[in-house]
């Protein structure tokens, strides 16, 4: 009866997962690119002896997972890990509840691998806390070569170079700016034109500092004016339309230009379309020496379980490991955030993206994206952004839009 009952004490063991923890991982990675890139991080933890209990939250913007992230920790149950961004980071900091992962990030030299303003950001009080995934550039400009010949135009590099070519466009009967009529999406248009028409040290003082002289300036009110013109070259159709139901106008030929970020990239590859051929990537009017940047990261939290040190350190040290880098960003559209992954596998549109991270760090001009959760704290966003959404909704003077982005900036 003893050998009896080893043997399938034995073979239990066989069935058994051979899993030493597992680690749940709250995300919102849910579209097809990024659901394949999360299987690339399950798949390097199984490696690592550790099992992935998937919390997946719908919502392109995060905003869903965040309600369910507070949830889960307000409750006394927070997951392993969760996809959370730039200040908030923080802000979980202050509560208390995060875990640090400080070990790992000395051993394999963090600190030497990460562009500085990265470095800082994955920190609580000089203390790792959460791994960063990618980075993603925002200030792009999605163009059809085949709508700018149909209309005669060139690609543009400046606002003066952009309007000529929407007008001729237009002119074509086509839809010069393919846009998402949504808050995020008005965010992302808006903080390209600032950074186009004021530079990244205006950039910078606006909506990273948030200095009211700034917000209220000349510069700002230009900015709201040159806006104010590109809002007279999109469709009707715009309001509620989805960032990708955008990018497949330009697609498809129905429209010439978008800005967006690097993740429209995805649309168009997942559509047979090659860069540099059918479509082309170009840095938004007046940007090119300059680079917003969204960066997603795993945050890890305080579980109070006693297996869980060990495995958030895996998950962290996986998240980083060359081989995740690439095969995680050729998925998703970004870049790798770490130095040493090899770039052959990497298209023409990645290898701009990241000459021009390392460049623009170089210049003092990589700048976190306000639209995309990097720059301010969650409350002045949210009302920097229904300011900017009233903008492009109304006949809203830009002057007294700058008078109200200011304040909106003082949200707490």
């Amino acid at each position: 009866m003893k050998r009896t009952l080893a043997a399938a004490l034995a073979a239990f063991a066989c069935m058994a997962p051979s899993h030493a923890a597992d680690v749940e991982v709250l995300h919102y990675w849910t579209s097809g690119g990024e659901a394949r890139s999360a299987a690339e991080l399950k798949k390097a933890l199984a490696a690592r002896g550790i099992g992935w209990k998937d919390f997946a939250v719908a919502g392109g913007a995060g905003d869903n997972a965040a309600t369910a992230l507070k949830a889960r920790v307000m409750s006394g149950s927070p997951p392993s890990a969760a996809q959370v961004k730039g200040p908030a980071i923080q802000e979980w900091g202050d509560e208390g509840v995060l875990a640090s992962i400080d070990a790992v990030a000395r051993a394999e030299k963090w600190d030497a691998l990460l562009p500085p303003a990265v470095a800082a950001i994955m920190k609580y009080k000089g203390r790792y806390v959460a791994a960063p995934v990618n980075v993603h550039r925002v200030n792009w400009l999605w163009v059809n070569p085949a709508v700018l010949k149909k209309a005669g135009a060139t690609a543009p590099a400046t606002f003066d170079e952009f309007f000529a070519a929407a007008d001729k466009i237009k002119a074509a009967g086509l839809v010069a700016v393919a846009h998402g009529g949504q808050p995020w999406q008005d965010a992302t248009l808006f903080e390209s034109v600032a950074l186009g028409v004021g530079g990244p040290e205006f950039y910078r003082k606006a909506l990273v500092q948030l200095d009211q002289a700034t917000l209220t300036s000349p510069t700002m009110v230009k900015t709201f004016d040159t806006l104010a013109r590109i809002k007279t070259y999109i469709d009707r159709g715009a309001a509620g339309r989805d960032w990708n139901l955008a990018t497949a106008m330009v697609i498809n030929g129905k429209a010439g230009m978008q800005f967006m970020g690097d993740w429209a990239k995805g649309e168009f590859t997942a559509a047979g379309r090659k860069p540099g051929v059918d479509f082309l990537c170009v840095p938004a009017p007046g940007t090119a020496n300059a680079f917003t940047y969204n960066i997603d990261s795993m945050l890890m939290f305080e579980t109070g379980k006693s297996d869980q040190p060990k495995a958030q350190q895996a998950l962290a040290s996986a998240i980083m490991s060359p081989a995740f880098q690439e095969s995680f960003n050729l998925n998703k559209g970004s870049i790798p955030v770490r130095a040493g992954v090899p770039r052959t596998r990497f298209d023409a549109c990645a290898i701009k993206s990241m000459d021009d991270m390392t460049a623009s760090g170089k210049r003092g001009a990589f700048v976190p994206s306000m639209a995309h959760n990097m720059a301010v704290a969650p409350a002045a966003q949210g009302a920097m952004m229904d300011v900017i959404a009233r903008f492009m909704n109304s006949k809203m003077a830009s002057k007294d839009a700058a008078a109200a982005l200011a304040k909106a900036a003082k949200t707490r």
